[in-house]
């Protein structure tokens, strides 16, 4: 797969919110979310993926910065990814490799991936499914997680990305959150794209 596919695009006040198809290693974009655990080893799944694509020298860094609880981020370089990507937020789902992980956790580490964004000046970031393979979630369930972190951040915080990305990997995890997202009630974008009554 050359590169990724936009499918949908939303307006939430002055963001934007993207769902997309591909590889999240292809990605043009500041900052990509590497769904780790506690102990920054960059074992299968999108961390696996990322380790390859972007080097060893970046899990290398995260373990270095290691245990990491969940609803804590750090950012690495992204290696042999830059310049097309800047940083890797690695933000644990689970405590240990392929441990199985909860929404409320992944709740957590889509908060704390948006904060530690914000705190590195980042435009735009790209979330894969978190929690999803072997943490256990679907990707209906991780998209649910991760909308319910990003519309408590946006409510909170007018700092961030501009542009948020969520990626799916396979058709099936595409239609899961195309629905998801379809279905979702996102508090902070209606406050923003309706103007207050008197």
């Amino acid at each position: 797969m050359a590169s990724i596919e936009i499918v949908k695009e939303m307006e939430c006040g002055n963001r934007v919110i993207a769902i997309a198809k591909g590889d999240i290693t292809l990605v043009e974009c500041d900052a990509v979310v590497n769904p780790a655990n506690s102990l920054m080893i960059m074992g299968g799944g999108v961390a696996g993926a990322l380790r390859r694509a972007a080097g060893e020298e970046v899990e290398a860094e995260a373990r270095h910065k290691a245990p990491v609880p969940v609803g804590k981020a750090i950012t690495t370089s992204a290696g042999k990814l830059a310049p097309r990507i800047k940083f890797i937020i690695h933000a644990p789902t689970m405590e240990r490799p392929a441990m199985r992980t909860t929404k409320s956790k992944v709740v957590k580490a889509t908060k704390a991936a948006l904060e530690e964004a914000a705190r590195q000046g980042v435009e735009c970031i790209t979330f894969p499914a978190l929690g999803a393979g072997v943490g256990g979630l679907s990707a209906s369930e991780s998209l649910e997680a991760m909308l319910e972190a990003l519309d408590e951040h946006l409510a909170s915080s007018k700092n961030g990305a501009k542009k948020i990305i969520f990626i799916a990997y396979s058709d099936s995890d595409l239609k899961q959150f195309l629905k998801t997202l379809e279905r979702a009630k996102l508090k902070s974008c209606e406050k923003q794209a309706r103007p207050e009554t008197v």
